[in-house]
């Protein structure tokens, strides 16, 4: 039988049955997880004098975790949201193993009050409607890729979408008549999954999505 009190195996549970079947995140979450506990391991079992296979679930003090995190914008240079970024991968761990194993809900809640950093919220910038023409004039739409380079702007503007969402746009999920319609975008909500919403796809959006389709 496992030991529970060592950090190894939760960790590879963590990874492999709960990130991807229980969870079901993104691709880009799950590395960016995976990353968090690449970086934490070594620095944990420094502190602990502890070759990393040997940790015990207690030896990731909230201590050693602030410790990782004012090393990693120390000594890596790494701004507030990614600091937060890695918090989030360690408090999800610390919740994982909370729940499966009760002996360890103390040291869950421990973990999980090491707080957040407030990080400066960014100026939302945009264009004005000259910079916004001056940009789509800049595809040459004599040639395949500049008509696919347009069309995708076109989209992009009219519409409104993140970029990862309209990576996920079929043809097939496009109708392109001539009258106004609204087609689905599909998009990923960290806590839903995958959701369809319709959007208004018209005028000169449509005629050149259509052209590219063809």
């Amino acid at each position: 039988m496992t030991d529970s009190t060592l950090l190894g195996p939760w960790v590879r549970r963590f990874l492999l049955e709960h990130l991807v079947p229980e969870r079901n995140l993104a691709r880009n979450t799950q590395q960016s997880y995976r990353d968090a506990l690449r970086l934490l391991l070594p620095i944990a079992a420094g502190l602990a004098s502890k070759p990393v296979d040997q940790l015990r679930v207690e030896d990731l003090s909230a201590d050693r975790v602030r410790a990782f995190l004012g090393e990693l914008e120390a000594k890596r240079g790494c701004g507030v949201a990614t600091r937060n970024q890695r918090l989030a991968a360690i408090h999800s761990l610390a919740h994982f193993i909370g729940f499966r194993s009760p002996e360890h809900v103390q040291w869950c809640g421990e973990i999980r009050a090491v707080l957040f950093k407030k990080a400066p919220r960014p100026l939302v910038s945009y264009l004005e409607k000259e910079e916004m023409d001056a940009l789509l004039r800049a595809p040459d739409v004599g040639t395949a890729q500049g008509c696919r380079d347009h069309a995708l702007l076109l989209f992009l503007y009219n519409t409104g979408a993140r970029a990862d969402e309209v990576a996920h746009v079929r043809i097939t999920d496009l109708d392109l008549g001539q009258t106004p319609k609204r087609d689905p975008l599909v998009g990923r909500d960290p806590w839903e999954g995958e959701q369809v919403a319709p959007l208004p796809v018209v005028g000169q959006d449509s005629q050149r999505t259509g052209a590219v389709g063809r």
